[in-house]
């Protein structure tokens, strides 16, 4: 749902434009940064971000500093009028630091059933985050950093950090891991009880006996997860302190990676005033990769708008050419940097930032696309696509804060994920939840309905749909606020594997859905996970189902024996022994309705049926209610209040014909759109 709005920014309230620069890197070259600074202007550059790596420049030697290029950047900045992202350095620590205090050198086990080891000094976010002595060397660091430049006219928000990791197994983080599951539990008791450990006589009799990660206790991976994603989040908080006393008016952020397992974003959220991202989509791999690969991101950017209550995000990093750590590195096509631009901005993105601003000569990412390449000029292609999008973001300044009026929603929670993954068993394939997230997510793409993606303990209220997929571990109350939900008039559609364990990863007993079962109106008995060449079948059986919802759907990998209590049955199976009972059924509870997939899909046909069928009988509005998308095309939405901007765009790598029958004005060329149109291969347009 469309919340708050307002510029992520409000210091610089224009879409910001530039990317990750690292002048500390040709400080050797005399007029490099006045070239640079040049072709920025030609490229409608406004944003550097800055200092993202740079400790071993800013601190050379323990205690002795030296500022002097930032000084340089940041003066170059006020006088052209471009926002400085800046960043403090602690996501590569300098070589004098990590030889004089080893322990801060993150320490993990190398193979099952040894001890950990201490990492050798290499690569990046590889810092222990309990360590004392990295948590003071930091604070230092950004002290000087705040007093220096928190007051400085072109800073405009704190890069806390870069693509935070986590993860360390030395004694400083078993002994806080434990300190944390004395506060979390209270009493070994409880801890024995939430982790069954009478499972193979594991229980524990004192909290020293709590060492190395046991997998046979998922509770365990399951806490330890938790615990991990938390002391790095409490290392962030530490970090981000001197910021925030210094400079309380400047914003914090820290980028994040789409649907990186080992944090919980969610949590992060909280502590973060505006969302960033780094999104790398391989749209140019193959001809036919964009039309796969563009409802992921866009799903993603929507994660990301939605951490924040539908605030808009900052796409942080993207690249304008290829990547260098992709198997194959193909160039981009032409008007694919524009698109996956645009389509950051259509689901809440105020910039497009890169990385990088100027290529390297050497390091691991020297051949990783840039705005200025090697050979240093403005005379290449993608130089020339960079710039023509600078003058898009411009006129795309009225959609700057505009929020997304989304009216269904989907859980993507963490602690199911963990929970799930940690699990021994059921099925290779239900590990990977991002692949449940996105069969649910695509018919809503297609159709140009927009969606938010939710937490495990969100407030559903306001929304007409809400979906759980393979939502594993319920929270405490969840099935309450899903039951008020649909009373009030929901709809409420869960699959297979919801609602199995709590959040300790303990079993609901009493019949699976456990807390979910009332609502559903139905009882899982048995699950069956069938061969990857194998398939069922879903024929649509009663009467009653919603119009445009009939035939018979391919299933594959999980077929989920139930048993109909209120429920209606809708589709059945109609092989194997289970032949005949449900595989789809929907329960009338109160003024709403629940739904329960019993199945997974082998393709998009049951999923595109069934909710092209409850958006119509919701009487949802879609982006472009009169333009039917073809495959490969969507249509989002952002509205500030007053006007709606809706981004029409072509992941196909061939033009489409559209017709639109109310007039339109498009944002970027000015002209008016109506009755038949071409829209051309990897095209967008941003109609008013």
């Amino acid at each position: 749902m469309a919340k708050q709005g307002g510029p992520s920014i409000s210091k610089f309230p224009f879409m910001l434009h530039g990317g990750d620069y690292n002048p500390d890197q040709w400080l050797h070259v005399p007029g490099t940064v006045d070239e640079d600074f040049r072709l920025f202007k030609l490229a409608g550059i406004n944003e550097l971000s800055v200092g993202i790596f740079a400790w071993s420049v800013l601190e050379p030697e323990e205690g002795r500093f030296d500022f002097s290029f930032l000084d340089d950047i940041m003066a170059r900045a006020r006088k052209e009028g471009m926002a400085i992202i800046l960043a403090t350095p602690s996501g590569a620590k300098p070589n004098w630091m990590a030889e004089k205090y080893p322990e801060i050198r993150r320490m993990h086990p190398p193979a099952q059933g040894f001890e950990p080891v201490r990492e050798e000094q290499r690569a990046r976010h590889n810092h222990c985050p309990t360590s004392p002595v990295y948590r003071e060397k930091c604070r230092i660091m950004n002290t000087k950093l705040a007093e220096r430049y928190g007051n400085h006219p072109s800073l405009a928000m704190w890069h806390v950090s870069n693509e935070y990791n986590a993860g360390c197994d030395c004694p400083l983080c078993r002994e806080a891991f434990r300190e944390w599951l004395q506060k979390k539990y209270g009493s070994l008791d409880a801890l024995n009880h939430a982790w069954w450990t009478g499972f193979w006589s594991h229980r524990y009799s004192s909290w020293g006996q709590i060492n190395a990660t046991d997998a046979s206790m998922p509770a365990m991976v399951l806490d330890r997860r938790r615990f991990n994603s938390r002391q790095m989040l409490d290392f962030f908080v530490a970090e981000s302190e001197p910021l925030r006393r210094i400079s309380p008016d400047i914003p914090v952020t820290a980028n994040m990676m789409s649907s990186f397992f080992p944090l919980d974003y969610w949590s992060w959220a909280r502590h973060i005033d505006v969302i960033s991202w780094d999104a790398y989509p391989p749209y140019h791999n193959r001809p036919e990769t964009a039309t796969k690969t563009a409802p992921f991101f866009s799903m993603m950017h929507d994660t990301m708008r939605s951490f924040k209550n539908g605030n808009p995000f900052l796409l942080m990093e993207s690249s304008p050419g290829p990547t260098n750590w992709m198997q194959i590195n193909r160039l981009l096509r032409p008007g694919q940097h524009k698109l996956k631009s645009l389509q950051a901005v259509a689901h809440g993105s105020d910039g497009v930032c890169y990385f990088q601003m100027r290529k390297g000569r050497g390091g691991s990412e020297k051949f990783h696309g840039a705005v200025i390449d090697h050979v240093g000029t403005e005379d290449n292609r993608m130089f020339r696509e960079v710039a023509a999008l600078g003058e898009d973001l411009k006129k795309l300044s009225p959609v700057l804060g505009a929020t997304t009026p989304a009216k269904v929603a989907i859980f993507n929670d963490w602690e199911s994920r963990w929970a799930l993954d940690a699990a021994n068993g059921p099925s290779p394939y239900t590990k990977d939840h991002d692949v449940a997230l996105l069969n649910h997510y695509k018919p809503f793409w297609k159709m140009g309905v927009p969606v938010d993606l939710l937490n495990g303990d969100s407030e559903i209220d306001g929304y007409s749909i809400v979906i759980a997929p393979q939502l594993y571990m319920l929270r405490e109350g969840f099935a309450a606020r899903v039951e008020k939900f649909v009373k009030n008039g929901g709809k409420f559609v869960a699959t297979y594997l919801t609602g199995i364990v709590n959040e300790t990863d303990l079993v609901f007993t009493g019949g699976f859905p456990g807390p979910l079962r009332n609502v559903l109106g139905i009882q899982s008995e048995e699950i069956d996970y069938i061969y990857e060449d194998e398939r069922n079948a879903l024929s649509i059986c009663s009467a009653n189902s919603p119009s445009g919802l009939e035939g018979t759907f391919e299933l594959a990998n999980v077929c989920d024996v139930v048993r109909a209590e209120t429920a209606e049955v809708i589709g059945v199976y109609e092989r194997d022994f289970y032949a005949g009972s449900p595989a789809l059924t929907r329960n009338k509870f109160g003024a709403g309705e629940a739904w329960y997939v019993a199945a997974a899909p082998a393709d998009g046909a049951l999923l595109d049926s069934l909710y092209g069928a409850i958006v119509a009988e919701s009487g949802l509005r879609r982006a472009l209610p009169d333009c039917q998308l073809p495959e490969g095309v969507t249509a989002q939405i952002r509205c500030n209040g007053e006007s709606e901007y809706i981004f029409l765009m072509n992941f196909n790598n061939q033009e489409v014909e559209l017709e639109l029958s109310t007039p339109r004005v498009e944002l970027l060329t000015g002209r008016k759109i109506e009755g038949s149109f071409r829209l051309p291969a990897y095209g967008a347009l941003v109609l008013q």
